[in-house]
């Protein structure tokens, strides 16, 4: 079957019926103080979710296993890695049933429901795009674009004429204009938590050490699924930390705020700050 997309929404198969697309406007600043992201580094394994159930978190990919035997909801769930919807696509599903809203790119939309994932139609559905990628229009230059967007209060963009790879380091704060990849599903989170109306986004398990693994593949999938490769070594330099070093300039200390609960991290604190659980419980209340 075929991923049709209509006016406001999708449908997997001419005959079936249609699921709205949720607009991003819709929770644009609903939320104020603090969220939690939660990514998948084994240092997530010894935090306790349970403990901040009343904070608003961000779950991705396979982190959705925290969540596991807990009643605890997930505000938005995401995923934008094709690869990880083609080899976990039950953490897909048990995500959908889990978290109060879902957002998907559409290649993950689609490999989902070729797996015979489902969504259902009662079930608040974003659409994950990057920036530049809407379709019916016309896609610029990554130079073009970061000079397009030069004087836009929505979006940091870095721009260089001599040099092509800055135009692609950038942060949105509005989810309905796209996203920066940055080739970390926890830059994309951090983007919807500022479109959210958080104040401040604690980082949990942002480790990006490829070596690590992830928390949950020893304790869920054990020995019987193979592990997901990950590009993080070689997305780091050109990639991922350009883009927090960019958020870590013309973003943070204006209105929204990132720290890390990862002493193991490979973000540098003069980047994303750390901070322990007990500078954590201080923070995670205030306004």
């Amino acid at each position: 079957m075929d991923l049709i997309f209509t006016e406001n929404g999708f449908k997997f198969g001419q005959s079936a019926p249609e699921h709205q697309i949720t607009p991003w406007d819709e929770i644009r600043n609903t939320c104020s103080g603090g969220c939690i992201v939660v990514a998948s580094g084994p240092s997530a394994e010894n935090f306790s979710i349970a403990r901040y159930a009343h904070v608003p978190m961000l779950a991705m990919n396979g982190s959705i296993n925290k969540f596991l035997n807990t009643d605890i909801s997930p505000l938005i769930y995401i995923c934008d890695d094709d690869g990880f919807a083609r080899n976990r696509s039950d953490c897909i599903q048990h995500a959908v049933g889990q978290s109060r809203n879902v957002a998907l790119s559409e290649d993950v939309l689609r490999e989902f429901l070729e797996r015979g994932g489902r969504i259902p139609l009662e079930k608040p559905f974003f659409l994950l795009r990057r920036v530049n990628r809407f379709p019916g229009e016309k896609f610029l230059s990554d130079r073009q674009y970061a000079y397009s967007v030069r004087h836009d209060g929505d979006i940091a963009c870095d721009f260089s004429i001599f040099r092509q790879r800055p135009n692609r380091i950038g942060f949105s704060r509005n989810m309905s204009k796209g996203y920066f990849n940055a080739r970390t599903i926890a830059y994309a989170a951090l983007q919807i938590a500022c479109h959210i109306g958080a104040h401040r986004a604690f980082l949990v398990g942002v480790d990006l050490q490829s070596s690590a693994g992830r928390f949950y593949e020893k304790w869920r999938y054990a020995d019987t699924r193979p592990a997901e490769k990950s590009r993080l070594d070689k997305d780091y330099p050109g990639h991922i930390l350009p883009c927090f070093q960019l958020m870590s300039r013309r973003v943070a200390g204006k209105g929204f705020d990132v720290f890390n609960l990862s002493q193991a991290s490979r973000l540098p604190a003069e980047v994303v700050p750390k901070i322990d659980e007990a500078q954590f419980q201080q923070m995670i209340n205030q306004p």
